[in-house]
């Protein structure tokens, strides 16, 4: 665990992402921390199972550096995770800290992620990307366009404009 003041414990109100094993990969969390007594903090947030990269992995369409992100997410890489399907669920539980990896979570890096989530994005831009090209492909786009155009958080905008870019779904 890292970056958590002197103690290197969080404290109520900080905002966390964490990794929960699920056989081979990891599901994450992140969410704000709602109590703490001794090495247990609960949580409030989101749990996401990143199936969409998983079934990539096994299809062999995805190489080495997804293996680790899934072995390994942190919140540098975890947007990795969210291009594809992803299955979410609130997530209001406690987690020990002796038993799981814990890192601090900037609020702006919680916004953006917690933002995706709401918004939709990671099915919006599968839509995109599990199409042909032609016209369905287009009106995907079209309606991912036209969310990023409303998208009121400039945090969230910007990493996903540079997302499409980086896909070249912004053409």
């Amino acid at each position: 665990m890292l970056g958590f003041g002197k103690k290197g414990l969080p404290k109520e109100g900080d905002f966390i992402f964490a990794r929960q094993p699920d056989g081979e990969y990891n599901k994450i969390i992140f969410g704000a921390v709602t109590g703490i007594q001794g090495t247990k903090i609960g949580v409030n947030g989101i749990i996401i199972n990143p199936v969409g990269l998983k079934n990539k992995i096994e299809q062999g369409k995805a190489g080495t550096r997804s293996v680790e992100i899934l072995k390994n997410p942190n919140p540098d890489n975890c947007i990795q995770i969210l291009i594809y399907r992803i299955e979410h669920d609130n997530f209001n539980e406690i987690i020990d800290l002796n038993e799981h990896q814990v890192l601090e979570l900037p609020n702006r890096v919680y916004a953006t992620l917690e933002g995706w989530i709401r918004e939709s994005l990671s099915e919006l831009i599968n839509n995109v990307l599990s199409l042909p090209p032609g016209s369905e492909r287009d009106e995907a786009k079209r309606i991912l366009k036209q969310r990023m155009d409303t998208l009121f958080d400039k945090s969230l905008k910007r990493t996903l404009y540079s997302v499409c870019r980086s896909l070249k779904i912004l053409n």
